[in-house]
């Protein structure tokens, strides 16, 4: 799809009415109960609002470089933005994730609907700052939204570059990131000496040692959470597949399985956004129909817990 003749207003209405993204379509995302927009949080470091439920692109968006390899893409991020979506998040260890990201949503028309999250990963502070200018080639993002130490590698240096990069207006925001429980002492540790805006950690209903230290600390220090691995990288969902969905998933406005797993996860108070990664439009919609109707209180919260680990 080809849309650099058209206005940006234009490409996304095309776009809208061929995946069936409005409307009354069978594809439709659903109108949230009440008609109300997606459930949003604040930053605390600059007071903007984030929708809760946002996109990974972890093996994902790591596609062939043909209009056929990336044409599903297009679908998933059209599917997004038109659901209420905003945050996209990536990391140059994602092979061509950045490179994907970046071209669709420039062609798309997409950038300025985007909140882009990108994070460096190397040894070095003058490799950091290499790798970043590249990240933001491809993603066609300067300034980008969030820029994040992947993992820890290497902290103290790229925060320094970070902090300098965000004084002169190259980056928004800034942050550090884990994906396992085990690190989540060291992630703290570094928050204690350091002031970033956004944390990302892993958190889900099958991963919660997080509640014990790390999310009340970041929402003591006014700091933003984002949640990775959601569904503790698909192993929640493929286990509960074959089980039917309980009766008491309509008390929170759920009609699958990951939404309620994403509802355990964005109903957390220290919460700003989930980022559940696919290549499939249908799973787009639905999961983003999480961010909508009515949230689980702390005894469903148990349930969900139980039924995600029974």
């Amino acid at each position: 799809m080809d849309f650099s003749h058209l206005s940006r207003r234009d490409a996304m209405r095309l776009i809208a009415a061929a995946l069936g993204t409005v409307g009354t379509g069978a594809n439709a995302v659903p109108p949230a109960p009440g008609g109300n927009a997606m459930l949003s949080r604040r930053i605390p470091s600059s007071g903007e609002m984030l929708p809760v439920i946002g996109l990974g692109t972890w093996q994902t968006f790591d596609v062939g470089t043909t209009a056929a390899d990336r044409a599903p893409l297009e679908q998933v991020l059209a599917a997004f933005v038109e659901g209420g979506g905003r945050l996209i998040d990536s990391s140059p260890m994602y092979g061509r994730s950045e490179e994907v990201a970046g071209e669709l949503a420039s062609r798309m028309g997409l950038r300025d609907r985007l909140f882009i999250a990108t994070k460096v990963w190397t040894q070095g502070k003058e490799s950091g700052k290499r790798q970043m200018e590249e990240s933001m080639r491809k993603l066609k993002a300067d300034p980008i939204d969030l820029m994040q130490v992947h993992n820890l590698v290497d902290v103290d240096s790229h925060l320094e570059t970070l902090n300098e990069w965000k004084r002169a207006g190259r980056i928004r925001h800034i942050g550090i990131t884990h994906y396992t429980a085990s690190g989540q002492q060291d992630v703290v540790r570094v928050l204690e000496r350091h002031k970033v805006d956004f944390v990302q950690i892993n958190y889900s209903a099958g991963e919660r040692e997080a509640e014990q230290r790390l999310l009340p600390f970041a929402a003591e220090r006014g700091i933003a959470v984002i949640a990775n691995r959601p569904f503790a990288s698909g192993e929640l969902l493929r286990r509960l597949k074959t089980r039917a969905l309980p009766p008491w998933a309509a008390e929170i406005d759920c009609s699958s399985w990951a939404q309620v797993l994403l509802k355990y996860v964005v109903s957390h108070s220290a919460l700003h956004c989930a980022i559940p990664a696919t290549a499939n439009p249908a799973h787009v919609r639905d999961n983003l129909r999480a961010g909508y109707g009515r949230m689980p209180d702390a005894a469903l919260r148990k349930r969900i817990v139980s039924e995600a680990l029974g």
